[in-house]
């Protein structure tokens, strides 16, 4: 039997992923909030260029006041601080053999199951290089990884036939372990969100702010292994560098900035939600279950804090884009 993936929030991960589906066969619908996306979608499909061309999908969409009553499998790919109610919205919906995937960044498979329980909850690691530059088109700007697997513990046949359906895509990871991966994404992210403090590329940054940057990484993977959690290297990025003698984070950071070199986007989607589209970011909800863990465990995490609290005012224009934030973050690090 078919599945039928309903792909809540046709954004930059929604978006791309719910077109590969789409082209390797997979019967898939979309619900966006954004009623010009909608519109273009309706108007024109649903477009993802990357470095090759074009790929485009024409497919059936909805604002969630049209959408379905009747849910099956659904892909979430809204940002994190909306994960709650979006859930809640989900929940009535979803029928009794039903599942909810989260394609989204942070750690939100918890907020999920509060409202669907964990049997019913996939989780999943993404980590695509995507942003919407305009509605109804998406631009992949590098290919990265997809770790899937139960929210409740090992893996099933509908994460299996979720991995093999993502196959014009690419070949998912199917794991039992994918927190590593999220714990992982969390420590990387940790860089690439500090880097929205300048305007210029991450690569860049990041190897140019060598200090700060590891000790931000070091404080998140801390977090991480306090927890148990045992984690796992994806693309360019190797967490257990990190959390050893410095010249191994070193060549490490060597290799990640050779590594997103190669990527057509060069800038985090946290620097095009303030710098382009002036909105709020999901930082604040990525980060704060890293301080509420480490409190748990006795962890200092000032770092960590300082990177929320300089977005929070950066987002709301009480500061400016500058390198200085960073010179700052290096002097942290090393006081």
């Amino acid at each position: 039997m078919t599945t039928q993936y309903t792909v809540v929030g046709a954004g930059a991960i929604g978006g791309t992923l719910a077109v590969h589906l789409h082209l390797a066969g997979a019967d898939v619908q979309l619900v966006d909030a954004d009623p010009a996306h909608v519109a273009a979608i309706r108007a024109g499909g649903l477009r993802v260029r990357h470095p090759g061309g074009e790929l485009s999908a024409e497919l059936p969409i909805f604002t969630p006041d049209e959408a379905p009553e009747s849910l099956g499998a659904v892909l979430l790919a809204v940002k994190a601080q909306a994960t709650d109610s979006v859930a809640a919205w989900i929940a009535p919906r979803l029928t009794p053999e039903g599942w909810v995937a989260s394609l989204q960044n942070g750690l939100n498979e918890a907020t999920i199951a509060s409202h669907i329980g964990a049997e019913r909850t996939v989780a999943a690691f993404v980590d695509l290089f995507a942003d919407v530059i305009e509605p109804g088109v998406v631009l992949d700007g590098g290919i990265g990884a997809i770790a899937l697997g139960e929210h409740a513990g090992g893996v099933s046949e509908r994460v299996r036939t979720l991995a093999h359906d993502l196959r014009h895509w690419g070949e998912p990871i199917v794991t039992g372990n994918v927190p590593g991966f999220l714990w992982s994404k969390l420590g990387f992210g940790a860089m690439l969100v500090a880097t929205a403090l300048a305007d210029e590329d991450m690569g860049v940054l990041i190897d140019r702010h060598r200090p700060g940057m590891h000790a931000l990484v070091r404080e998140v993977l801390t977090v991480a292994r306090a927890e148990g959690i045992e984690l796992e290297s994806f693309d360019g990025f190797e967490p257990d560098a990190y959390l050893a003698d410095p010249a191994r984070a070193e060549a490490a950071t060597d290799g990640l900035a050779a590594w997103l070199a190669t990527q057509t986007k060069k800038r985090s989607g946290i620097w095009r939600d303030i710098a382009v589209r002036g909105r709020r970011t999901e930082v604040p909800t990525q980060y704060r279950p890293v301080l509420d863990t480490a409190g748990g465990h006795g962890i200092a995490t000032p770092l960590t804090q300082w990177l929320i609290e300089k977005i929070e005012l950066l987002e709301t224009g009480r500061i400016a884009t500058d390198e200085e934030h960073l010179v700052e973050l290096d002097r942290k690090a090393t006081a």
